[in-house]
């Protein structure tokens, strides 16, 4: 999916407060050419990261327990409330991308985070079992089918982008995910197995591009290239000159950055301009042609912003886009 016309800014996904209805205005609001749908994660579980994603597998559910998500039998309350919180999203979407053509952007868990966050039975990680990952990840694909569906009946002008998130991503491949004493870590799970899993993921979006968000250090750009990840979406604070390697060879194949250059929580920013001088600084040590920074880049907020300040959250929304802006007239 390489080639797909991206727009310069957009959000992460998550936002602060509880009201479907005001988010969906700031996420369509803020981004005229690139909106998302916004999640809610202070309504409370079900609404969180890895509730609202079990609500979407297919013939597999999963319950609230006091140690985090557990895969149950049947759906229960808390798979109830984790649809019915996506509904009243979707129906917020819906209300303001009337006419709407163009790119919109859906978030879901992507397979890995899910298997090192959804317990089995035993209250073990999934992750420790490579059956349930495989039974998980083709769960959690043809769930991702549905809502893409979902979303474009609602939106029929839409060009749908997904974005597939994976904080966890890097612990998994580090053996560093926890068991549930506490006292043990899972085993590393194999490279090839994490790629090709993605990829299966991935493929599901067979009509459009899909992201790979990660906010934590060391993003794996390589693979997740080779898993078909149209597009990498970072915290552009957490780079070190070790990953210029990685980025070269991504903006080389044709590979989106999403770069995180906002802070995600309540801080005084500086200009516009300011805010992308270190993504002008990257190009320049890169030696990349400055007149690829507006097809390469989209800028977002560094992290999801349901920790911050409703007022904060709006402005960094308007931050990056004007921090956009300014990349794309002043390139260099």
């Amino acid at each position: 999916m390489t080639g797909f016309a991206f727009a310069p800014a957009t959000g992460v996904g998550s936002l602060p407060g509880g009201d479907a209805r005001e988010a969906a205005r700031t996420a369509t609001g803020s981004f005229e050419d690139f909106p998302f749908l916004p999640e809610l994660p202070a309504r409370g579980p079900g609404a969180d990261m890895i509730g609202r994603t079990a609500g979407m597998l297919v013939e597999m559910y999963a319950r609230v327990e006091p140690s985090g998500w557990r895969i149950g039998d049947r759906p229960g309350r808390d798979t109830k409330r984790a649809r019915s919180w996506l509904g009243e999203d979707l129906d917020a979407l819906e209300e303001f991308t009337q006419g709407y053509e163009g790119l919109l952007k859906v978030q879901a868990v992507g397979p890995w985070t899910l298997a090192a966050a959804l317990e089995l039975r035993n209250g073990e990680a999934a992750l420790g079992d490579p059956g349930a990952c495989r039974d998980l990840a083709a769960s959690l694909a043809e769930g991702l089918r549905d809502h893409l569906a979902e979303v474009q009946r609602r939106v029929p002008g839409a060009r749908l982008v997904l974005q597939l998130d994976e904080p966890s991503l890097i612990a998994v491949l580090r053996g560093q995910i926890r068991t549930a004493s506490g006292y043990r870590t899972h085993r590393a799970v194999d490279r090839q197995v994490i790629e090709s899993t993605l990829r299966d993921v991935v493929g599901v979006h067979a009509g459009g591009p899909v992201v790979v968000h990660s906010c934590a250090p060391d993003v794996p750009f390589a693979l997740l290239r080779r898993a078909g990840a149209a597009a990498i979406s970072f915290d552009f604070g957490l780079l070190t000159e070790r990953d210029d390697d990685a980025i070269g060879e991504a903006v080389e194949s044709g590979t989106r950055l999403f770069a995180g250059v906002v802070p995600g929580t309540d801080t005084a920013l500086s200009d516009p301009a300011g805010s992308v001088m270190g993504v002008r600084t990257l190009w320049r040590r890169l030696g990349l042609h400055p007149g690829l920074l507006a097809e390469t880049v989209t800028l977002t907020p560094a992290c999801g912003l349901a920790g911050a300040s409703p007022s904060y959250a709006r402005t960094v929304l308007a931050h990056c886009a004007q921090a956009a802006r300014s990349l794309a007239d002043n390139p260099e």
